[in-house]
C-alpha cells in the first residue's frame, strides 16, 4: 500500500532514522519480517545498526546475526559512527580459519546438507538464549550460497518467518544483491521491503536514495526519498509532499522600502506568493533580493537565503559597499544565509533545509539561483515538478519565495535561461541592461503578477553606493528590452541621470 488508504493506528518499532521513520509512519510493524535490499555501500549495515540501537535503548533485548562481516568489523563500523555496542547482542557465524586447512574440506556432501543445517540450529539456539525483541540477519546471500537451490532457500526462509513469528521478533534481514539474477522471493515473503541505491554521478559525491518497495497494510510515503551517510548514521529526507501542509494562512504585503519598486509591484511582494527576478549577470538581482530581505528584518521578519553561485562572504560584503547591512542580521540570527554546494548537496536535502527554515519561521526564502539548483539536481527533467512541489509547499506555509534567474548572455534581444520557471512564478520581475549614447544602463519592469494590480511601465535602474536606486519611467525609449533601444525625447536630456 502507497500513499492511498487510511492512516490506523498500530504497534511499531522505530528505527531510529527520523526521516525512515516519517516515510513508514513510524517504524517497522512490531513482530513481522523486513527485507532491507541494497548493493554494496549503500549503507544497510548502518540502518541495521541504527535500527538495533534504537531498541537497546529502549531497553529492548537486540540481536545482530552476522554471516559476512566479523564481530570486530562491526564494532569499528559503529565506533566510526560514536556509537557503542555495548547493548547490541552479537554473534559471528562467518567461517573460521580452521576451515581452510584441508582435513576440514568437505568433498562428500553439498554445504546445504550439513552447514545450512548447522548454521541455522546456531540461530535458533542464539534466539532463544538471547530472546530478542527485534533481530537483524546480515546477509541472504550466505545464506542462499549454503541452501544450494532456489527451492530450498525459499523454505528455509518461510521456516525462519514462521518461526520468528511465535517469538515476538521483529526481524529485519539483509540483502547485498550480490547475485546474478533478482531475487524477487524475498520480497514477496517480507512483510515490507527498502530498496537502498547509490549513483555514482560524473562529477560530486555519490547520491544515495531509498524507495519503499512495499509495506503490508500501511499508508507509506512513496517515491524516492534522498538520504546521506555521515557520522551519526543515516539521515533520510523525505520527499516532499505540498498537499500534506495546506493550511489557511493570512496574506501581507512586504515592501521592499524603495518607494518606486514598492510602487512597480503594486505594494510590493506579497506573502504566499513566489517572485522570479530574472536577468543577466550584474544586473543586480541578489542584491535586489538582499534589499527585501533586510527590509523585512528591520520590520521583525525572518528570513532565509540559500546561495549557490556566490560565495557567501563575497555577496555580505558587497551589500556592506551598498548601504545594506545584512550582516547585522545575519549576526541576530533574525536571517540564515546557507551556502549551497551543488556537487554535495542533494535536492532532499536542499528541500529539508528550505522546510527546517520555515519551521524556523522564516517569512522569505531566496534561491539564488535555479542555475545553481539545476546543477544540485540529478536529472534535469524532474527539476521543474520538483520546484512546483517546493513553491506549492511555500506558498501554502505563507512563505514570500524569491528566485533569482541568470539569463545567459549580457545584452541583445537572443538572451534565454536555462530554466523557465516563469509559468511556475507568481510574479516575474525583469532586469535588463541598455544601450544609451555610450553608456550601459539598467531597466527594470514587471512583466507578471498574479492576482494584483501592478506597474507596466519600464523604469531605470541602477546601483550604487547609494543602494538600490529606481528611476522614472523610460518614456522616451523605444525598444528598451532588445538592449538596443531607440531615443525618441529630447537629446538635451539623454546626459542628465534620471534617478
Amino acid at each position: 500500500m502507497s500513499d492511498q488508504g487510511t492512516r490506523m493506528p498500530r504497534h511499531v518499532a522505530n528505527i531510529g532514522i527520523e526521516g525512515l521513520d516519517d516515510i513508514l509512519l513510524g517504524g517497522f510493524s512490531r513482530d513481522r519480517l523486513f527485507l532491507v535490499e541494497g548493493k554494496p555501500g549503500s549503507g544497510k549495515t548502518t540502518l541495521a545498526m541504527q535500527f538495533l540501537l534504537s531498541g537497546a535503548a529502549a531497553g529492548e533485548p537486540v540481536l545482530y546475526v552476522t554471516l559476512s562481516e566479523t564481530a570486530d568489523e562491526l564494532h569499528s563500523i559503529a565506533e566510526s559512527h560514536g556509537w557503542s555496542l555495548d547493548g547490541v547482542h552479537v554473534r559471528e557465524l562467518t567461517p573460521s580459519e580452521d576451515e581452510l586447512e584441508t582435513s576440514e574440506q568437505n568433498t562428500l556432501f553439498h554445504p546445504s546438507e550439513l552447514e545450512l543445517v548447522d548454521t541455522t540450529k546456531r540461530i535458533l539456539a542464539d534466539v532463544e538464549e538471547v530472546k530478542p525483541m527485534r533481530l537483524v540477519f546480515d546477509s541472504l546471500s550466505e545464506l542462499r550460497l549454503l541452501a544450494g537451490n532456489a527451492l530450498r532457500y525459499r523454505r528455509q526462509i518461510l521456516a525462519l518467518k514462521h518461526f520468528f513469528s511465535t517469538r515476538r521478533c521483529t526481524v529485519v534481514l539483509l540483502d547485498d544483491l550480490t547475485s546474478s539474477d533478482r531475487d524477487l522471493q524475498m520480497q514477496s515473503i517480507a512483510h515490507g521491503v527498502v530498496l537502498l541505491e547509490q549513483t555514482n554521478p560524473d562529477y560530486g559525491a555519490e547520491r544515495r536514495r531509498l524507495r519503499v518497495v512495499k509495506y503490508r497494510g500501511v499508508q507509506f510515503r512513496g517515491g524516492y526519498h534522498d538520504y546521506v551517510i555521515r557520522r551519526g548514521g543515516i539521515h533520510v529526507f523525505p520527499r516532499l509532499v505540498a498537499a500534506e501542509h495546506r493550511a489557511p494562512v493570512a496574506r501581507s504585503r512586504i515592501a521592499s522600502e524603495i518607494a518606486e519598486l514598492d510602487s512597480l509591484l503594486g505594494g510590493g511582494l506579497e506573502e504566499g506568493t513566489s517572485t522570479l527576478i530574472v536577468g543577466a549577470a550584474g544586473t543586480g538581482k541578489s542584491t535586489l533580493s538582499a534589499q527585501f530581505v533586510v527590509a523585512a528584518a528591520k520590520r521583525g521578519s525572518r528570513s532565509a537565503l540559500f546561495v549557490f553561485d556566490e560565495n557567501a562572504q563575497t555577496l555580505i560584503t558587497r551589500c556592506a559597499a551598498l548601504g545594506i547591512d545584512l550582516k547585522r542580521h545575519l549576526d541576530s540570527g533574525i536571517v540564515r544565509l546557507q551556502q549551497v554546494d551543488p556537487a554535495e548537496l542533494t535536492p532532499g536535502e536542499l528541500t529539508h533545509s528550505v522546510r527546517r527554515a520555515v519551521d524556523g519561521g522564516a517569512k522569505i526564502v531566496v534561491i539564488d539561483s535555479l542555475n545553481g539548483y539545476l546543477n544540485a539536481m540529478p536529472e534535469e527533467r524532474f527539476l521543474t515538478i520538483q520546484l512546483h512541489e517546493l513553491l506549492m509547499y511555500l506558498a501554502q506555509r505563507g512563505v514570500a519565495t524569491i528566485l533569482i534567474g541568470a539569463h545567459q548572455g549580457l545584452i541583445g534581444a537572443a538572451m534565454q535561461t536555462p530554466i523557465d520557471a516563469s509559468y511556475l512564478a507568481d510574479a516575474v520581475l525583469l532586469l535588463r541592461y541598455f544601450e544609451a549614447k555610450g553608456e550601459v544602463r539598467q531597466a527594470i519592469s514587471v512583466v507578471k503578477k498574479r492576482g494584483g494590480a501592478h506597474e507596466r511601465t519600464i523604469r531605470h535602474f541602477r546601483i550604487d553606493r547609494g543602494g538600490v536606486r529606481v528611476g522614472d519611467t523610460l518614456r522616451e525609449f523605444r525598444g528598451v528590452l532588445t538592449g538596443v533601444p531607440v531615443y525618441d525625447g529630447d537629446s538635451a536630456l539623454m546626459s542628465k541621470e534620471k534617478t
